[in-house]
């Protein structure tokens, strides 16, 4: 059977020219993310109460739709957020592998058996259910060099030009503008003078609600079967009221003597936005913040690159004069340029490995059937990553580049074997390769099979760890199934085609024979003290595994020190600012922390721009007076001197002098869809249903009092309030590493800390 492939050396081309074939076209097709995707699917559910607070959206809004949601199949647990803006949200995270679509069909059902429970008004604006990725795919900020051109009109114009648009793209999952400066009339009451003319708030909205409507007055003269009309008319009804006159105008009361108290003389109407909860800028220029997220399972690299193409189409045809925007955050940034690094490296790889089986072999034509052999094995797993649906994404490039020192050694084998013959026996190349192959056929399966299966039982490993070894187990074990393939079907017609047998003839004296001639004489002589050492010490049983123990223990004590954890936080080129100010500041208060905190940011070195939100966390993705979030874009790594983590400790330092604010900095998790950060976080409950906000406070102050008397735990952790009934306690893999901190030591402290 092995000799056609041999005799027929253009059957074992085809084949590997359809290999090839098939692999680049998978690569065209293969969606391209930074990790597997692990993870798990998410529901969340939004609902708005107008002018509540946030302890009166626990209770009426909260508890009924968490009582409803809990115990939904294949749920893992269930993370609710209230603020005093009238705003709750409801995020059901489920077990992976669990279908998102049934998972957002069965939240909905939940929540629909228990809608009739919540108050009118939020039945009213309606409660959303909606599923995307948790992570934040593109952050873009749109903004003017006009001066005049303020924050109402950047978001409306965006919400009607750019919005739509954006929302059509294939792979948006979720598309919206932080905050809501949608056109509307303000109504502004004036107490005092409602007071004097003895009307209230309720008398002003059924006024308005009489007055300024949409209605159907229906149609005059058609026909009822009886008597013919000669016209029909559809009676029209203005509608609402679409000026400020028309609300100055609307009547309040009136007395039989013709006294009219019209809505202009209790209050004031301007032309505004409907809510004023966010302030966005860029830069210092006003600006309206669109934050977009990928649909699940769909290709983040094409949805970026087909929603910038949408933006300049967009900039092109609509945007006045002096707009622009700008793309404050990109995940394809990052992305790109750590593919592109790996595949640097995936380049270096082959080559070193040319170089080394040359320097070995010593023969130019020995080591190009290697170097045509080992590309077809590794652009054929593509075909296969396709198939099985596995992304091209850092694990797996990282698979092929190991993937290339193990596929090349079947090549080897063949080649050793053909050149033994050739040297022993005599033979022609054709001749040697049939014999050598007879003799090595069943030792090139056995060791493409043992290979494999070094990495097959990785692939059932399950939770998120597992799916990361899957896709690399899974990359590596189809990449030497592959070779293995090649080995006996190229690399043989390609040895009787291409090797000469030169044994025994005189070679030429040259700077390159003499060198390869050297380093032979220099590997036997290394090879021969090594097994005089083996000689001696492999009748002393007790060295050899006094020696295996050493390394043991090494291994041990190692594994304890050295800090740990999951993916390390690499430097993505941006990190996030999160403003804390106390309980009850106003949004201009927290704004103007913001704003200092953005020329701070501007006037640091490796600072491409910064983006400042006043309203909004993004952590938690919450709103609120109180809160506020700087987003740090740094400058191009080539352009910059100094890492994310200096930046950070630069601007630690000089934002100390802002009071009145705590200002904590995070960079993005390592692995998207684990939050909005990297590191990891515990939070502090009220198991006793209390309700007590300012014992919890009490208690959590007491808590990281104790934190800090634990330097093992205070030098990595940081403390923040993140929303009203709860507290959460981060640590930065950064941090410890930078320190020397064991991330293991430090939970296990904590544990005892806690259970304390």
């Amino acid at each position: 059977m092995l000799n056609k492939f041999i005799q027929r050396p253009v059957l074992s081309i085809v084949i590997s020219l359809i290999i090839v074939f098939l692999g680049a076209l998978a690569i065209s097709q293969l969606p391209v993310t930074q990790f597997p995707s692990i993870s798990p699917p998410k529901v969340n559910v939004t609902a708005e109460y107008p002018g509540a607070n946030g302890e009166l959206m626990i209770k009426s809004v909260i508890i009924p739709l968490e009582r409803a949601i809990n115990g939904v199949p294949g749920m893992k647990y269930i993370a609710s957020d209230a603020g005093n803006d009238g705003e709750a949200s409801i995020q059901v995270v489920f077990n992976l592998g669990t279908d998102p679509n049934q998972a957002s069909l069965n939240v909905q059902n939940r929540v629909a058996s228990v809608v009739n429970k919540l108050p009118p008004l939020v039945v009213r604006e309606g409660v959303k259910i909606t599923r995307e990725e948790s992570n934040m795919l593109m952050y873009i900020n749109l903004y003017s060099d006009d001066p005049q051109t303020d924050q109402k009109f950047l978001f409306n114009f965006a919400d009607i030009n750019i919005l739509p648009e954006l929302k059509r793209v294939d792979g948006v999952g979720f598309a919206d503008i932080l905050g809501n400066r949608e056109y509307a009339m303000r109504i502004w009451l004036k107490p005092d003078r409602m007071l004097a003319y003895k009307i209230s708030a309720d008398e002003v909205m059924k006024a308005l609600g009489e007055q300024s409507l949409e209605a159907s007055p229906g149609k005059t003269g058609e026909s009822s079967g009886k008597r013919s009309q000669t016209f029909e008319y559809v009676l029209k009804y203005p509608g609402r009221f679409t000026n400020k006159e028309g609300y100055e105008n609307v009547i309040l009361r009136s007395s039989p003597n013709g006294e009219i108290l019209r809505l202009k003389d209790v209050a004031d109407v301007e032309f505004g936005s409907s809510m004023y909860d966010i302030y966005s800028n860029l830069n210092g220029k006003p600006s309206a913040a669109i934050v977009l997220k990928q649909s699940y399972g769909s290709n983040a690299s094409q949805v970026i690159r087909d929603v910038k193409a949408k933006m300049a189409e967009i900039k092109a045809n609509s945007f006045p004069k002096g707009m622009d925007y700008e793309i404050s955050y990109d995940v394809s940034k990052f992305l790109d340029a750590s593919i592109e690094k790996v595949i640097h490296t995936l380049l270096e790889a082959f080559v070193l490995v040319g170089l080394v089986v040359f320097l070995f072999l010593g023969d130019w034509r020995s080591t190009l059937i290697p170097a045509m052999a080992v590309p077809v094995s590794l652009i054929g797993t593509f075909v296969f990553m396709q198939f099985l649906g596995i992304t091209l994404n850092l694990i797996t490039l990282f698979a092929l580049v190991l993937a290339i020192g193990v596929v090349v050694d079947d090549a080897i084998v063949v080649i050793e074997a053909v050149h033994a013959k050739m040297e022993e026996e005599h033979l022609s190349p054709l001749k040697a390769t049939k014999k050598a192959m007879h003799e090595i056929a069943g030792a090139i399966v056995a060791i493409t099979f043992l290979m494999a299966a070094v990495f097959i039982p990785v692939a059932f490993m399950s939770g998120p760890v597992g799916i990361f070894y899957r896709q690399f187990s899974i990359t590596m074990a189809t990449a030497i199934i592959l070779s293995g393939v090649v080995a006996l079907t190229l690399t043989p017609a390609l040895c009787a085609m291409i090797l000469k047998n030169t044994h025994g003839e005189a070679k030429k004296k040259n700077a390159l024979s003499k060198f390869l001639d050297g380093f032979n004489n220099s590997f036997n002589r290394t090879s021969g003290k090594y097994q005089k050492i083996l000689g001696v010490i492999v009748n002393r049983r007790a060295l050899t595994f006094g020696i295996l123990v050493a390394f043991c223990a090494g291994i041990w004590i190692m594994n304890k020190t050295v800090p740990s954890g999951f993916i390390p936080n690499e430097d993505q080129g941006m990190f996030y600012a999160i403003i804390q100010t106390p309980p009850g500041s106003s949004l201009e208060r927290t704004n103007q922390i913001a704003e200092k905190l953005q020329k701070i940011a501007e006037g640091v070195e490796g600072v491409q721009s910064v983006s400042s939100l006043a309203g909004y966390e993004i952590l938690t993705e919450g709103t609120g007076s109180n809160s506020g979030t700087c987003l740090i874009n740094l400058k191009s790594w080539e352009d910059r001197k100094h890492s994310v983590q200096e930046i950070i400790s630069e601007l630690e330092e000089k934002s100390k002098d802002i009071t009145g604010a705590t200002i904590e900095f995070f960079q993005p998790p390592a692995v998207p869809g684990y939050g909005a950060a990297g590191g990891f976080e515990l939070r502090l409950l009220d198991k006793a249903g209390s309700g007590d906000y300012k014992k919890m406070e009490t208690v959590s102050r007491d808590f990281v009092k104790e934190l800090g008397k634990r330097p093992e735990l205070s030098s990595v952790f940081s403390f923040y309030s993140a929303s009203f009934p709860q507290y959460m306690l981060r640590i930065d893999n950064d941090i410890a590493q930078q320190k020397g901190v064991s991330i293991d030591n430090a939970m296990n402290t904590l544990s005892t800390l806690v259970g304390e």
